[in-house]
């Protein structure tokens, strides 16, 4: 399997197994930075974080396949989060944030090939999109 069937089969076993991920992700957001809890206050169906949540899956789904389209994606949101107040560097913590969710709920089933796919595209993402000096 290649890494990118790696990122693919952890995020289809995921989704089987949580049907809705937006809960713990966020939790787990909250409670690394609580911070953040506050600039969701006026969302109060979920359907800001489920946006964003939805943009983040796409990214990292792109990027699996080989798309340039999350390069532009993740330019977009660094420069726009950044009149939220949030460091550019802080868009990385949720995807990492979903990487360790998914591992989490997988448990048993999250391999040593997972990890090291993971590992790759964090650090991809990590590297790119950053907003010009």
């Amino acid at each position: 399997m290649t890494s990118s069937d790696q990122i693919m089969h952890s995020l289809e076993r995921f989704g089987t197994l949580c049907a809705d991920p937006a809960p713990l992700i966020y939790q787990r957001l909250f409670a690394q930075h609580p911070e953040f809890e506050d600039l969701f206050a006026m969302d109060s169906d979920g359907g800001v974080r489920g946006s964003m949540l939805t943009t983040c899956f796409e990214c990292i789904i792109g990027l699996a396949e080989g798309s340039q389209l999350p390069r532009f994606e993740l330019q977009s949101a660094r420069l726009s989060h950044q009149g939220y107040g949030v460091p550019e560097a802080r868009l990385d913590d949720m995807f990492t944030i979903i990487r360790d969710t998914c591992r989490d709920t997988l448990a048993g089933e999250w391999t040593p090939a997972m990890d090291t796919a993971w590992a790759n595209i964090l650090s991809e993402i990590a590297s790119m999109g950053h907003a010009p000096a």
